[in-house]
């Protein structure tokens, strides 16, 4: 057999760096659940929302930060939902459909000095996950009911003129698998919807009420460092449409209003289902 290729000495300027997760204990609670991220022909937001802390950069470099999603598995999940959604459970329903167009969120603020970067938490309530696979806005795209890893990578921005030659040292990738979920059009496990509301801060006025009165009705080229660290889906860098404002905090909170009030009433736990999915 062919030998184990050897591991890619890093570059110092990344070799140092260490990431911590942010709401890690939200997460893990999610997690313990099945974490469950709606995929929306028009993209929706995470949440939790994917947040780190960055160490060890050198504060005068420049680095880029991206996100990528990649397949747990090569299988496909139902649901299967006793009455009234008290509990649920996944089962394979067969092998994953063909695999969604690999992509890359670029960070808006990306390229940033290492200072920029490790002075505050790091957020990416930008991105957006979408289930349209002709999708031109740069969201990512999944497979409803199939589990997906984030990926988080920074990658330091070398300025020889023949970098490309050093791409596979000039990043370092960070695995959280709490962060792990599977895409879903709806969410399927009712405490998943729960933990939702009691956590999301725009599901306010659904902590208002009892849960029995919830309504029923209603940037430079990276080409190169791209065909480096993410060879297994061969991802394409989304288009650097996103800007990074200020207003993020209201913006988000018009869209959950607009699709909270879009909805087309069905009954019952159905109607209660969609609900949630629109507004989480």
């Amino acid at each position: 057999a062919a030998a184990a290729k050897a591991p890619v000495k890093k570059n110092p300027k990344v070799a140092n760096v260490s990431v911590q997760l942010e709401m890690k204990a939200l997460w893990d609670e999610f997690n313990q659940l099945g974490t469950e991220m709606i995929v929306t022909k028009a993209g929706r937001r995470m949440f939790p929302t994917f947040q780190v802390k960055i160490f060890g950069m050198d504060p005068m470099a420049d680095y880029m930060l991206l996100m990528d999603f990649v397949p747990v598995d090569d299988k496909r999940y139902r649901q299967v939902t006793p009455y009234a959604f008290h509990s649920s459970s996944w089962l394979v329903a067969g092998k994953a459909d063909p695999a969604t167009p690999g992509r890359v969120h670029y960070h808006p603020d990306s390229p940033a000095k290492g200072a920029q970067w490790m002075k505050q938490i790091v957020s990416f309530d930008k991105l957006k996950l979408t289930n349209n696979l002709l999708d031109d806005n740069g969201h990512i795209i999944l497979n409803s009911m199939h589990r997906y890893q984030p990926r988080f990578h920074v990658v330091y921005v070398d300025p020889r003129k023949d970098s490309e030659k050093y791409a596979e040292e000039n990043f370092k990738t960070f695995v959280f698998e709490e962060t792990r979920f599977t895409a879903v059009t709806a969410y399927q496990n009712h405490r998943i919807t729960q933990l939702k509301i009691a956590s999301n801060p725009f599901a306010k006025g659904f902590r208002d009420c009892d849960p029995e009165d919830w309504p029923r009705n209603h940037r430079p080229g990276a080409l190169p460092l791209m065909s480096a660290f993410a060879r297994s889906r061969n991802p394409v860098a989304s288009p650097a449409h996103q800007n990074g404002t200020e207003k993020d905090a209201a913006e988000s909170r018009r869209e959950y209003e607009r699709e909270a009030a879009g909805g087309t009433p069905l009954h019952a736990e159905a109607a209660h289902q969609q609900l949630m999915s629109r507004v989480l």
